[in-house]
């Protein structure tokens, strides 16, 4: 599936409501995407339905969890990377494509959209060679863009000018009328997870880094994981991620590619916001992984993690680690080139951070 896959899943009254908030542009391929979306909304709403009536009692009274796993960091910085690895632990659940992909039904619908969503998506990623089957672990911020309001997706989606995206949020959180809502969407979401799986919730989302504050106040119990990585590895691949993104899914103008610099000053803000909110909360709640160290002995990384949070580190997670290891062994990264007037730029703008990380400019 290569077109509009952000928004495949969402109800038909949502598309509607966010079409109406944003407009629409009637160029030719846009119009075939919207006919691609009413027809999967249609069903989604009926799928909706039908959960409702089965479980809605049930899942009345079931909690809300309080004690999900956060991964945080920029995009393409191996949070990815990280969530898989951690997903094969026995007692952790990740919301996977499937899941994020049809969040208001997946309790009920799993049989009926495996077969199709199995042949539609490709292989891999549209922006890299990482696995994309219909049970990989995915980000839950797909989930969210169907379920609630203001997510910053929908200004990818339905851009209002030319300017990156993300330029102009100071954080992510919901806006003030729509903060209950957008608290008992995420709330429920997690709560199905976690009534399906009976396991703790492990999730991973780059819009969360700058909304700790508030998740923290949400799940009382939650814990949280930082990775970074170098940014003249992360920046060009974030570049090539949206330019690749945007093209496949915007419904609204013509795409226009963000520009390097655009990245530089949203990933300085997110570095500030992380540093500033996670020194705000205790010291195991939250923990810190260098992707460079990670990605040279993951297995050591994650036992110093488990000991740090105090969680249980099995034998037998680490030998399925080995195996998902071996597995991944001959992945090939995309790789880019620098010119020397960006890493100047990118070293210049980010001075304080290339300090805070120990990154060599």
């Amino acid at each position: 599936m290569k077109h509009s896959y952000l928004l495949a899943g969402i109800t038909l009254g949502k598309l509607i409501r966010m079409l109406a908030r944003n407009g629409f542009s009637w160029y030719p391929a846009y119009i075939v995407r919207l006919l691609f979306l009413i027809q999967n909304g249609i069903w989604a709403s009926l799928f909706k339905l039908k959960e409702k009536r089965k479980f809605n009692n049930i899942l009345k009274d079931y909690p809300v969890p309080t004690n999900p796993v956060f991964i945080i960091g920029h995009w393409r910085t191996g949070s990815t990377f990280l969530h898989q690895l951690l997903s094969i632990d026995n007692q952790f659940a990740a919301p996977s494509v499937f899941q994020v992909s049809i969040p208001d039904s997946f309790l009920v619908s799993e049989k009926y959209y495996k077969p199709v969503m199995s042949r539609m998506m490709g292989a891999h990623r549209p922006m890299d060679q990482v696995n994309l089957g219909f049970s990989e672990p995915q980000e839950d911020e797909y989930a969210l863009l169907k379920l609630a309001p203001d997510s910053p997706l929908e200004k990818l989606l339905f851009p209002e000018n030319d300017v990156y995206f993300l330029n102009g949020f100071s954080d992510f959180n919901p806006q003030e009328n729509h903060a209950e809502e957008w608290k008992q969407a995420f709330g429920c979401f997690l709560k199905k997870l976690s009534f399906q799986t009976k396991k703790r919730i492990i999730l991973k989302n780059p819009f969360h880094s700058m909304r700790v504050p508030l998740l923290n106040e949400m799940f009382p119990d939650a814990l949280f994981i930082h990775i970074h990585r170098h940014p003249y590895e992360v920046i060009p691949s974030t570049l090539n991620m949206w330019n690749i993104v945007g093209k496949q899914n915007r419904l609204k103008k013509k795409w226009k590619k963000p520009e390097m610099k655009d990245i530089i000053n949203f990933l300085d803000n997110m570095y500030s916001k992380v540093q500033a909110d996670l020194k705000e909360l205790p010291k195991e709640k939250w923990f810190e992984i260098s992707f460079g160290e990670f990605e040279k002995d993951p297995i050591e990384q994650l036992r110093r993690m488990y000991e740090h949070f105090g969680l249980m580190y099995l034998d037998e997670f680490e030998t399925s680690l080995k195996e998902k290891l071996l597995q991944l062994k001959e992945h090939k990264k995309n790789k880019y080139v620098l010119s020397e007037a960006h890493r100047k730029l990118i070293s210049e703008q980010l001075i304080n951070h290339f300090a805070y990380y120990n990154y060599k400019a």
